[in-house]
């Protein structure tokens, strides 16, 4: 089931379980539940002092497997083979339970213990998506950690009557008690946020307690991991006010063009990110979504920026990197079907459409790169794009063509995604040659169709450009004095990863040099008034 190499790495973080636990299999005649016999088998060679394997498990869900600590009633399962993007959720599944302590701040885990009610999760996932070991890895901690909390894993390949039964089309999906919880990435504290709710007023007292900062950076992808960076080594007060660290590279699978980084992808180069970020002393606020920019009432005033939990954070120079998100393609049925057939990552849901018929929408290199990874998985794929010509590289457009399951329609317009009984059902789209419109059956919409930035709660205060992207000049500076901007959000072109680091470096030391440059504030001198009653006496 497991090379050598990979072996010999699962032994040597196997070394570091320090309490005894079980592996308890539940198991059918299946090849799957063979193959996770001997993954489990393997496992309890590797730590036969600490690990313990039974097969007597009797759970209704099988093939799956339970980690239970000796003496305790913590509940976390997996169902199906946790394999692929997953293997890395179960090498730590194993470790916590293990008794090694996880690499999370340690109020968050105060946080899980407090949990109070009876919680039951099922997380879906797939073992090619990338998004999913965020939330896999929440739910698994909080059920190692919290005996309230019930998590099971299941892999969607391997109970797909359950999953068409759920009518589940997008992963991760959660459900809790039953019921839809969550669907998409999530961290371990958004999670816990959704289920404390008195949470978001504690954490806004906090914050707005903070003492101002010398540049406060709003968004942590790389245009804010890099401004960070370049500003802490500065020796200033730097914070960062994240609703995701990492921002849209999250979702970003293959990145092989940053340069010095030869392949990668977007969730360790996200993790990569801020772990840089965390290595010098700035102070990240992660989860945190920006509503306001309060310019400062005076030249040289403190500038604030008021965030979705009432907390309002102060500087004396603000840097925006809020980056930007999928774009809609806002006809009719795409919010309807959202998560239910309308699907924006490939590479996550792609599986779960195998064998059946799918739409990509867009024509450039994410949409033809989207059409190529489908057509292998899919049954057939139908490429929608508007303009007269695909804008994607002529070696993908080459590619894509080459594909015998694939059909291709420019200068069509999208105009409807139909579905029946919550489900997508179909496509139509109108032939701007001829006004003709077309309906083609399918299960499946992945929208591929570029980015729009995240500046909305910046209107009215930060000069803006047509489509919303803050104008900034040379040196990162937007129309106020003090608030610079870089990224993706801004009127730089060429929204690259690379471009981003760059731009956030760049306003970093504008802003240092902004500082430099402020008015020196005169003191009052404390010793005058004693050094005259001094001469008087003489």
């Amino acid at each position: 089931m497991l090379d050598e190499q990979l072996k010999t790495q699962l032994s040597a973080y196997l070394e570091r379980v320090q309490q005894p636990f079980e592996l308890v299999a539940s198991l059918d005649d299946s090849e799957t539940a063979r193959d996770m016999l001997d993954l489990l088998t393997t496992i309890q060679s590797l730590r036969s002092d600490k690990i313990t394997l039974r097969t007597d498990g009797n759970d209704a869900r099988k093939p799956s497997f339970t980690l239970q600590r000796v003496g305790a009633t913590n509940s976390l399962r997996f169902a199906g083979l946790p394999l692929g993007h997953e293997f890395t959720s179960l090498v730590l599944a194993l470790l916590w339970t293990g008794g090694h302590p996880p690499k999370i701040e340690p109020e968050v885990i105060e946080q899980i213990a407090a949990l109070d009610g009876d919680f039951s999760f099922d997380v879906y996932m797939s073992l090619t998506c990338h998004n999913c070991p965020d939330v896999v890895q929440a739910l698994s901690l909080m059920a190692i950690v919290n005996p309230k909390i019930k998590t099971t894993v299941i892999e969607g390949g391997a109970f797909q009557q359950e999953v068409a039964d759920r009518e589940i089309m997008a992963v991760p999906m959660v459900f809790m008690n039953g019921q839809v919880f969550a669907s998409g990435r999530m961290s371990v504290e958004e999670i816990i946020a959704k289920l404390d709710t008195g949470a978001a007023a504690r954490d806004a007292a906090k914050l707005s307690a903070k003492a101002p900062y010398d540049v406060l950076i709003v968004g942590g992808g790389p245009a804010g991991a890099a401004a960070a960076v370049y500003a802490a080594r500065k020796g200033i007060r730097t914070g960062v006010a994240a609703e995701r660290f990492g921002g849209q590279v999250n979702d970003t699978l293959a990145i092989e063009n940053y340069i010095s980084v030869l392949e990668t992808d977007g969730p360790k180069f996200a993790a990569a990110l801020e772990a840089h970020t965390r290595a010098y002393d700035v102070d990240i606020m992660n989860l945190q979504r920006a509503d306001q920019l309060i310019p400062a009432a005076e030249p040289g005033g403190l500038i604030g920026v008021k965030l979705a939990n009432g907390a309002t954070l102060q500087s004396k120079t603000v840097i925006l990197s809020t980056g930007a998100r999928w774009r809609n393609v806002n006809v009719p049925g795409e919010a309807e079907y959202k998560n239910k057939g309308v699907a924006y990552c490939p590479h996550c849901d792609g599986p779960l459409f195998k064998g059946k018929r799918v739409s990509v929408i867009g024509g450039g290199n994410s949409g033809v790169e989207a059409a190529i990874d489908l057509a292998g998985i899919v049954a057939h794929v139908t490429l929608i794009e508007f303009a007269d010509q695909l804008k994607a590289d002529a070696v993908l457009v080459n590619k894509l063509k080459s594909l015998h399951n694939v059909t291709i329609h420019t200068n069509a317009q999208t105009t409807e995604i139909t579905g029946a009984d919550g489900k997508v059902n179909g496509l139509k789209y109108k032939d701007r040659a001829t006004n003709v419109e077309h309906l083609v059956q399918l299960e499946g919409v992945f929208v591929q169709i570029g980015l729009v930035p995240n500046t909305e709660w910046l209107k009215g205060t930060v000069e803006l450009s047509k489509f919303g992207e803050v104008i900034v000049d040379s040196h990162g500076r937007t129309n106020i004095p003090g608030v610079f901007a870089a990224g993706d959000c801004t009127t730089v072109p060429f929204k690259q990863i690379v471009i981003a680091a760059g731009d956030g470096s760049k306003a970093a030391l504008s802003a240092f040099d902004h500082l430099i440059r402020m008015p020196v504030v005169a003191q009052p001198v404390a010793a005058a008034p004693a050094a005259a009653a001094v001469a008087e006496t003489v």
